[in-house]
């Protein structure tokens, strides 16, 4: 017997309704009666934002110091699990001083669309790097004893109407898409909990779907921690006890304690789901009790030195003409923006750090370059700025080389209500204007949590830096980059559209009448671009470098395991550099819809100037495979696939071919199924094969026979319901010999 059920053991139907709720805002209930403390969870996902006194109410504005890391869309822009662990590892060790049991993150939500008001949580439009980057930043976090939560399960792609809205979604898409980073992080990483979203599904809240919550999550993918609900998702609480939730947060005044109490009582729920929540939410306790450490500590300076690492390789360098980047040290440099001197870091809302320094461009400039002159061109507050226009023309002309700081206003982005455009501010884009014209040689560097449209000023200027926002050390991260401290290798981890009305879901967000209908389907991101070949701004796995990269010498090969691929990747330049080599995977021809392309490996590789490395990676057999609806499963389809290997989803440097067999499944056939899929079907089309032989033998089935031998007339009658064709006059397919059929060929 464990430790949590000997506790469970000792415990009344009362005592064990309270540890499915919280006793306070941040904290679980304790039972001191028999040794059972409470724990504490609080908010990540990017730094631990623990409310500096008790655990009464949310706090956004007062939480103790800790270090404010890249959020999730600068770490999702890394592509380098191995740098998103060691950012974990750093959250785990500040949650630990902080005695703080779990922390609330990451959030690996699919970025649907750019107007996602909490995107800059989010890592991906791709639920491969999701997924990858996701288990990483947990398995870095839990090995030091403290808990993540998974978040938000599942399919909360927006803000608006977040608590009430359902996202009506196809499961092929739910499971390929919405699912599929969640699946890899549960079965990989095991995180401790699993955080369930405030919105429904097809109809049902996430927080009551037994469907969600046991069916897929523990009966599939073997899940074996608690889930907990986001911070006001329950809607009944005893039906979301009886579906798989084991804890809501926050307390509730014991009022759904009581129902569960009472629903014991009249039998209205099984005393032992109630039992297992109980039992879950101790084990819970007893890991946030094995890792604590009351003398825990943690190297303020080193986690700084390592946000600033993380910021720097997070930086996507768009546009680079003419090498105007790097700059030299010496070159008279004007900082216009006043980004540069205020940073915009994070996003607003429940994941809001209290930093425990701040580092801004402008000084860190500063401390490079000895000829460094600033204008603010722009008032955060939107106040007119003809004065301030003036003086950045003034400073630009002046210079050498411009560098403009412009982005998202803080109050655009935000938890709680989804962004309307992704357009800069006019007054930014019309000093960037001003400042083209009195120095063609602009350097602009972005600030934003989600994309902004380019395409209305991109091909002005020679060089484009996208910064999203890179938590506290984000100033100096900029400045390494801008200098070529830092070799930029950051890639998107999602499209910048040209403009908004070509994104995927612009007719189907955010909805009506508390539904969004996901109308794009598997067609998410890159996966509709490249189906359409339609221009993009920049396209997904975009990045340049201060250095060159090459490819050759591709080899894929299938194995029982899946299809391993290996490559040659040469820095040709002179720099030390990284590159991210992305592995897509198609099949064309596919019986099924299916993007041209989609990711299935990355790697993140150093090269010295010169070097060559053999890159070898591996895609599991079951990354080839599409959620087959009709069977209820994941198949792998037979087929030769197209293995594109390259810097970017439209950047694809080698390209290969690999046969791959398919599983062997049998679509179960019934009445309705099509004259095509029963004579597709290895059983079903012998069967029915056989059934017409015997029909025309006895002079019955010539007219059947002769339809079947005839190509024009199986296209007409092909996608005919079997059932329909037994109907027909003198068809040989009677209703008993239909249900011999439908018996035979489902063996």
């Amino acid at each position: 017997m464990t430790h949590a059920e000997e506790s469970l053991s000792k415990l009344s139907v009362e005592e064990k309704a309270s540890l499915t709720s919280g006793a306070s805002f941040w904290y679980t209930k304790p039972v001191e009666r028999v040794g059972i403390p409470a724990i504490m969870l609080t908010d990540g996902p990017h730094g631990v934002r623990k409310q500096r006194e008790g655990g009464d109410h949310l706090g956004l504005a007062d939480s103790v110091p800790a270090t404010c890391f890249p959020p999730a869309v600068a770490l999702g822009s890394t592509w380098d699990s191995e740098l998103v662990t060691r950012v974990g590892v750093a959250l785990g060790e500040e949650a630990k001083a902080e005695g703080v049991g779990v922390l609330l993150g990451p959030g690996i939500n699919i970025k649907r669309s750019p107007l996602g008001g909490r995107n800059f949580e989010y890592l991906s439009e791709d639920p491969h790097i999701s997924g990858v980057l996701g288990a990483a930043l947990v398995n870095g976090l839990q090995s030091q004893g403290v808990g993540s939560s998974l978040k938000h399960f599942a399919a909360n792609n927006q803000e608006t109407d977040r608590l009430r809205v359902s996202a009506d979604v196809d499961e092929r898409p739910l499971r390929e898409i919405y699912l599929r980073g969640f699946q890899r992080v549960v079965t990989e990483a095991k995180p401790w909990t699993v955080m369930c979203s405030y919105n429904k599904i097809n109809g049902v809240y996430a927080s009551e779907d037994p469907w969600l919550l046991t069916d897929v999550l523990r009966g599939e993918w073997g899940f074996d921690g608690l889930v907990v609900s986001d911070w006001g998702a329950v809607n009944n609480r005893v039906a979301g006890l009886a579906a798989g939730l084991d804890l809501e947060m926050p307390a509730s005044g014991g009022v759904t304690d009581a129902q569960i109490v009472a629903a014991v009582a009249d039998g209205s729920l099984d005393p032992a789901v109630l039992d297992t929540a109980a039992r879950r939410a101790l084990e819970l306790v007893d890991k946030a009790v094995a890792g604590a450490d009351a003398n825990a500590s943690y190297d303020q300076d080193a986690h700084h030195a390592l946000a600033r690492e993380a910021a720097g390789r997070a930086i996507v360098l768009l546009k680079n003409d003419d090498g105007t980047l790097p700059l030299a040290a010496s070159a008279k440099v004007a900082v216009i923006g006043e980004f540069a001197r205020t940073p915009r870091y994070q996003g607003a809302g429940s994941s809001l750090i209290n930093p425990t320094k701040l580092d801004n461009a402008l000084d860190e400039i500063r401390a490079i370059g000895a000829d460094v002159t600033f204008a603010p061109g722009y008032a955060l507050d939107g106040a007119d700025a003809t004065g301030l226009l003036a003086e950045a023309v003034a400073a630009a002309a002046a210079a050498d080389v411009a560098l403009v700081f412009l982005g998202l206003p803080g109050g655009d982005e935000s938890e709680g209500f989804d962004r309307t455009h992704i357009e800069l501010p006019a007054g930014q884009t019309e000093l960037l204007a001003a400042v083209v014209a009195a120095n063609p040689r602009t350097v602009v560097v972005l600030s934003n949590g989600s994309v902004v449209r380019l395409s209305g000023w991109a091909d002005s200027v020679p060089a484009i830096v996208e910064g999203w926002l890179l938590g506290q050390a984000g100033g100096g991260a900029v400045a390494d980059v801008l200098f070529g401290a830092v070799n930029p290798s950051g890639r998107l981890a999602e499209t910048i559209p040209v403009r908004l009305a070509d994104t995927p879901s612009f007719l189907d967000f955010p909805g009506e009448n508390s539904h969004v209908r996901y109308g794009e389907g598997l067609f998410v991101g890159y996966r509709y671009y490249d189906a359409r070949t339609m221009d993009v701004g920049y396209p997904f796995g975009h990045g340049l470098s201060y250095t060159s990269f090459g490819y050759a010498g591709l080899e894929v090969a299938a194995t029982e395991a899946g299809v391993g691929v290996s490559v040659d990747v040469t820095n040709t330049g002179a720099r030390a550099g990284r590159e991210v080599v992305q592995v897509y995977v198609g099949l064309p021809g596919s019986a099924v819809v299916r993007a041209p392309r989609e990711l299935r490996a990355f790697a993140n590789v150093a090269l010295e100037a010169g070097e060559t490395k053999r890159v070898v990676l591996d895609i599991p057999r079951d990354e080839l495979a599409y959620y087959n609806v009709p069977v209820a499963g994941w198949t792998v389809e037979c087929g030769d696939y197209l293995v594109e290997v390259g810097a970017s989803s439209r950047d694809i440097r080698q390209h290969a071919s690999v046969a791959v067999d398919g599983d062997t499944l049998l679509v179960p056939l019934d009445g309705n199924s099509t004259l095509a899929e029963w004579l597709s079907h290895p059983v079903g089309g012998q069967v029915l094969g056989g059934a017409f032989a015997a029909a025309q033998s006895s002079g019955e089935g010539g007219e059947m026979m002769a339809l079947l031998s005839d190509p024009e007339l199986m296209k007409m009658v092909g996608s005919m319901p079997l059932g329909r064709i037994a109907s027909f006059p003198g068809s040989p397919l009677t209703p008993d010999v239909l249900e011999q059929l439908v018996a035979a060929g489902n063996p």
